[in-house]
């Protein structure tokens, strides 16, 4: 039986990092049926009780095994005990490199050399890279690339940023995201979902939107306090709503995010015509499946873009992270974004219109740019075939 060891951000806390995941086992699984996955984890309950259908086996990365996070003995066991090693989602970048609770680079970069030596093949798989902007990041990048095998991206952008930095690299092929092949919830249990939160009770319809804690931490502007962000976001949720005379659902896909949504609806003169739907309740498949009875999703953290195209719902980018410009590039809906530098309640209604009019023929045209997009992600499961033999 071949192990492989997938690196990415499996804590539980994010609906998008598990959709990564799950479609990751569910794509190599049907290809390789005797596989075994280990998952670095923090909280491997939720490996077990979310992905047991797999052959899969949570690595905990907590204090009593000797770990800090991702520093420590069992990430780099996990590494050097396995037949490959899978580097998933957006998890090679140098913000905070010295924090080991917030970032992955710098750890991966101590233990890939010890990989290369061993011969255990890494293969980027569907990733994105970035941003790097200090040279230690770029020295860190340079030595997981060293040891790297096969990159398969999933956005231009990381190939371009591999270039500009002039980094030694490995054969570059361009995929898509692994969340893009979610099977959203159907049936009964959807049914259920939406009668038990009160959704889509309103005939005009119901617009999704989504912030995050961050706000714009990776867009390094400074621009906006945690309450100036969210009086902006409430405010532009009011005009959709006055206009439109619709509803709004929330949608929160990282548990930290609920604090910060909160305050936006807080702040709203239609509070009554909110709800929240969180991935601390529900599941990404259900999370996709009521974005798609949205009649479009106005978002800043890139799952929710992602999950939007997976089930064809217009999406205007809240564009933060580089990560989330690169995938509206990915599938031809660049010019739908709200730079931090236009975040004001007009403008965001202003984008609001033009993609509210438009919406029917953008559905059309995201149906045939992402089964692509989806048939990419898939393919990617066949490209590790040459280091399983």
């Amino acid at each position: 039986m071949k192990r492989i060891t997938v690196l990415g951000n499996n804590s539980g806390r994010n609906a998008g990092d598990a959709a990564i995941l799950g479609n990751l086992l569910r794509d190599i699984s049907s290809l390789y049926p005797d596989v075994q996955f280990k998952v670095p984890t923090t909280h491997p309950g939720f490996i077990r009780a979310n992905f047991g259908q797999y052959n899969v086996k949570p690595v905990p990365l907590l204090p009593w095994y000797g770990a800090i996070k991702n520093f420590g003995i069992p990430m780099a066991h996990s590494m050097l005990s396995t037949d490959l090693v899978l580097i998933c989602d957006n998890i090679l970048f140098d913000r905070k490199f010295y924090n080991p609770l917030f970032n992955n680079l710098a750890s991966i970069s101590l233990v890939a050399p010890f990989c290369r030596r061993r011969g255990i093949p890494i293969v980027l798989y569907n990733v994105s890279i970035g941003p790097i902007d200090y040279p230690y990041g770029k020295k860190a990048l340079q030595k997981v690339l060293d040891a790297t095998d096969l990159i398969i991206t999933r956005d231009e952008q990381t190939g371009e940023l591999i270039e500009r930095l002039g980094l030694r690299h490995a054969e570059i092929i361009r995929h898509a995201d692994c969340a893009l092949n979610t099977e959203p919830t159907a049936g009964e249990k959807l049914e259920r979902i939406i009668a038990d939160e009160g959704l889509f009770t309103n005939a005009k319809g119901t617009v999704g939107f989504n912030v995050n804690a961050y706000i714009d931490n990776w867009s390094m502007t400074g621009t906006y306090s945690q309450e100036d962000f969210c009086r902006t976001v409430a405010a532009a949720v009011d005009k959709v709503i006055e206009d439109y005379d619709v509803d709004v659902i929330f949608f929160v896909t990282q548990i930290m995010d609920i604090e910060n949504t909160n305050r936006c609806i807080s702040f709203s003169k239609h509070a009554d015509r909110i709800k929240v739907i969180s991935n601390s309740k529900y599941t990404y498949e259900d999370i996709a499946a009521l974005l798609a009875r949205v009649e479009l999703h106005v978002g800043l953290r890139t799952h929710t873009l992602i999950f939007s195209a997976a089930v064809g719902t217009p999406m205007i980018d809240i564009s933060s992270y580089p990560k989330s410009r690169g995938f509206m590039r990915t599938i031809g809906q660049e010019g739908r974004f709200i730079s931090f530098e236009n975040l004001d309640p007009d403008y965001i209604k202003s984008k609001v219109d033009e993609v509210w009019g438009q919406r029917d023929s953008i559905r059309t045209d995201l149906e045939t740019l992402v089964a692509e997009e989806k048939r990419k992600a898939k393919e990617s499961a066949s490209l590790i075939e040459r280091f399983l033999r």
